[in-house]
């Protein structure tokens, strides 16, 4: 028998079932008769008790035909998501405590690789939505009068107050391969709700893994093997760079050395590791963390942020007393680091003496290569002043296909801009720190020259590089 490749369902078909049936049974309906319906069922379901249940819920008899789960996700994707352009398909969904509505959004989102959830309600529904590659997308719509009782059932896994309702709460959600971290803040018409999904699988974290350039790795690795100095990561939230921070701590943890780190949050637990959870609420700050550690005997420190003058002196200081820091920055260069240090009021000549190396970081969206179109580029679609290295005859643009959950992207990549702090280097930080991207001379392959590769090679969009070229 030929093995079934695609799942193609007519809209009378669609109707049978809503999308929350669908995706608590994974099934797809194949065909329907007066007294009978067949669905197709993801292989690893429990087949005689969902047969049990839908014939109970339906009141007809039920066929189950088992597919690939590959083959199943891709069609409950296509048929019965909420962001597509179908108006039809936006039932509401209806919560109850014991439906598993809750459970089956959580489990939903992490076998998509959604990053967050939002919970969010307005005066006359609320609407669940994931953030997927950085997109937030809606999934389902549900009926005012049940959200209450959704939040109640968040705050009550969370460990949380369910009678607070006037100030922000934090939690958090355990399970066995991953932890949520719990965000809930009161709005004008109630309480809006983000969960993170925090993995605990660290198997990925690999530095020669997360993007970085075979030049850009050598420079990178031989900066993180001193045993003192700073080596900071800049870029905005969502950047990527706590996962290569976290990559290089992998690298570094060889039982040898005593790490330890201050986060907000703590989004993977590296054995061997020593992790401490900001608590600004009772003083556990980056600052007075970083001072505890110094009577820690460490080797290595990692300061989740560097946000204050008076955490980047202290960094600076625990660098001079033979420590590697390691920590982020928000600034829009790697260049731009070093004047952001300047501009904290610490002075030009620690910085040239510290800093091992600096870096920074963006994620891109890829098109997706299921529906990815070609089209002729016009040069006046560049930003105004902007001069292309090379000619573009034709681009590619995103379009949308169930492949992409309709966004026209699939994936990620980082990439990065990674200055070494050394030698002539060392001298125009200390002769020029306030015009150094003018009077650096050192050659490197900005933000703006990747991420031109990456579209003129087809992997991403102009509307995903526009920022970075217009600070080109």
């Amino acid at each position: 028998m030929k093995a079934l490749t695609n799942i193609e369902i007519p809209v009378e078909l669609q109707q049978i079932i809503n999308a929350e049936l669908a995706y608590h049974f994974k099934i797809i309906p194949k065909s329907k008769t007066s007294g009978l319906i067949e669905f197709y069922i993801d292989e690893n379901q429990l087949i005689e008790t969902t047969k049990e249940e839908l014939e109970l819920y339906l009141g007809k008899e039920i066929v189950l035909f088992k597919v690939d789960e590959k083959l199943l996700n891709k069609a409950l994707y296509e048929y019965y998501r909420k962001e597509d352009k179908r108006t039809e398909g936006n039932e509401k969904t209806t919560f109850s405590p014991d439906n598993g509505f809750l459970e089956n959004v959580i489990f939903e989102a992490k076998s998509i690789g959604s990053s967050d959830i939002h919970f969010e309600v307005y005066e006359e529904e609320a609407r669940v939505r994931y953030r997927i590659d950085g997109l937030l997308i809606e999934k389902y719509i549900i009926p005012k009068e049940n959200y209450l009782e959704l939040i109640n059932k968040i705050k009550i896994d969370s460990k949380l107050d369910i009678t607070e309702k006037r100030l922000p709460q934090d939690g958090r959600i355990n399970y066995e391969d991953f932890d949520i971290r719990v965000s809930i803040l009161p709005t004008l018409h109630g309480e809006k709700v983000v969960m993170r999904l925090l993995g605990k699988d660290t198997s990925h974290l690999n530095l020669d893994e997360v993007g970085l350039e075979e030049e850009q790795l050598a420079i990178y690795l031989e900066a993180v093997k001193k045993s003192n100095g700073i080596v900071l990561i800049s870029g905005p939230t969502g950047s990527g760079k706590t996962t290569t921070l976290y990559a290089t701590l992998k690298s570094l943890n060889d039982n040898k050395r005593n790490i330890v780190t201050v986060e907000d949050p703590i989004e993977y637990t590296l054995k061997g590791v020593n992790q401490v959870q900001l608590k600004e609420d009772i003083g556990l700050t980056f600052t007075s963390a970083l001072r505890s550690f110094l009577r820690q005997d460490p080797d290595v420190i990692m300061l989740g942020e560097i946000r204050d003058a008076e955490t980047a002196k202290m960094a600076i200081r625990a660098s001079l007393t033979g420590h590697l820091v390691l920590s982020t920055i928000h600034t829009n260069s790697a260049i731009g680091t070093i004047s952001r240090l300047v501009d904290m009021g610490v002075p030009a000549f620690y910085i040239a003496e510290t800093l091992n190396v600096s870096v920074a970081q963006r994620l891109l969206r890829k098109l997706c290569d299921s529906c990815k179109e070609q089209v002729l580029f016009d040069p006046k679609e560049f930003p105004i002043g902007y001069v292309p290295p090379r000619p573009i005859a034709s681009y590619y643009q995103p379009k949308g296909c169930p492949e992409c959950y309709f966004t026209g992207y699939k994936g990620r990549r980082a990439i990065y801009e990674v200055i070494p702090i050394k030698n002539e280097i060392v001298s125009t930080i200390k002769e020029h720190s306030k015009n150094l991207k003018e009077k650096i001379n050192y050659k490197y392959q900005s933000l703006a020259e990747k991420a031109f590769d990456l579209f003129e090679e087809g992997e991403t969009s102009l509307e995903e590089i526009y920022s970075l070229l217009i600070n080109a």
